[in-house]
C-alpha cells in the first residue's frame, strides 16, 4: 500500500528534568522569567490576602469612613440632580426617584455619624 506523506523522523523526547543541572537551570530559568515578566503586585501578594478590588484602609476610624461616606453620597445626589435636569419627564422622575435613595443613604450614614463615639 502507497502512503502519501513520508514518516516522521525519528525524535528523542527530551525532559527538561533529566539531570539534576538540567533542573536547577530550568528552576533558574523560571525565577528569571517570573521575575521580568510577572507584574510586582503579583510577586509581593501574600496567597493568605485575599485580593479585593477596593479596599478601605483598615488604619482609618469609623468617623473618617463615614464622613467619606456622607460625602461621597452627597456629590452622588448632586450629579443625579443635575442630570435629570436634561432629562424628559419620564426619566427625569426615574432619575429623581434614585437622587432620593441616595439621600436618604446619605441621611442614614449622617445619623450613624451622629451616633460615633470619638475615642480620645
Amino acid at each position: 500500500m502507497f502512503k502519501p506523506t513520508p514518516n516522521p523522523p525519528p525524535t528523542v523526547p527530551a525532559s527538561p528534568y533529566e539531570s539534576l543541572d538540567s533542573k536547577k537551570l530550568h528552576e533558574a530559568a523560571e525565577r528569571a522569567l517570573d521575575h521580568y515578566l510577572l507584574p510586582a503586585d503579583r510577586i509581593m501578594a501574600s496567597a493568605n490576602q485575599p485580593e479585593r478590588m477596593y479596599l478601605a484602609n483598615p488604619k482609618y476610624d469609623t468617623e473618617s469612613l463615614l464622613a467619606n461616606a456622607s460625602e461621597t453620597l452627597g456629590s452622588a445626589s448632586e450629579m443625579l440632580i443635575n442630570f435629570a435636569a436634561g432629562l424628559g419627564s419620564s426619566h427625569r422622575k426615574t432619575a429623581l426617584g434614585i437622587a432620593q435613595v441616595v439621600m436618604l443613604g446619605e441621611l442614614a450614614v449622617n445619623q450613624a455619624l451622629d451616633n460615633v463615639e470619638v475615642k480620645v
